[in-house]
């Protein structure tokens, strides 16, 4: 049984669900669920491990590249656009998958089910000019 963590950030967030393989970590705020996005990094060639919302959606897995609705995407984004693949942990379930931004047609309907996740996503849009980009992971 998983435990909430509402307190989870960043890298403790990071730390504590790879020490406890999600127990702590994988139900965050508000009842979502949280996966480990690991992207190597664009320009120093090392990994970077980002905890982040995500809801499966058929067998890939969806996240939000929304950086709270700032202009700029979040790094981890970047990286994935330089290099697709990446590693996910969801509980104690690593595995390779590759990223990409969802298209067009696929948005609408996976950004409705990611808002379901975390309302906020709305307000996040709304700060921004940006279109915040729905990101699917798909197990290699």
């Amino acid at each position: 049984m998983t435990t909430a963590n509402h307190d989870l950030y960043g890298p403790a967030h990071v730390e504590r669900y790879v020490e406890t393989d999600g127990e702590a970590g994988y139900r965050w705020r508000n009842d979502t669920t949280i996966l480990l996005l690991t992207t190597l990094g664009r320009k120093s060639g090392e990994e970077r491990t980002q905890p982040l919302i995500f809801r499966p959606w058929g067998d890939d897995y969806l996240v939000v590249a929304s950086k709270g609705g700032t202009d700029a995407p979040p790094a981890w984004f970047l990286n994935l656009e330089a290099d697709p693949s990446v590693t996910v942990q969801i509980l104690d379930d690593r595995f390779a998958a590759t990223a990409r931004t969802a298209t067009a047609e696929e948005q609408p309907a996976m950004w409705e089910e990611m808002v379901a996740a975390w309302p906020d996503y709305e307000n996040y849009q709304r700060r921004t000019e940006r279109r915040i980009p729905v990101v699917v992971l798909s197990r290699v």
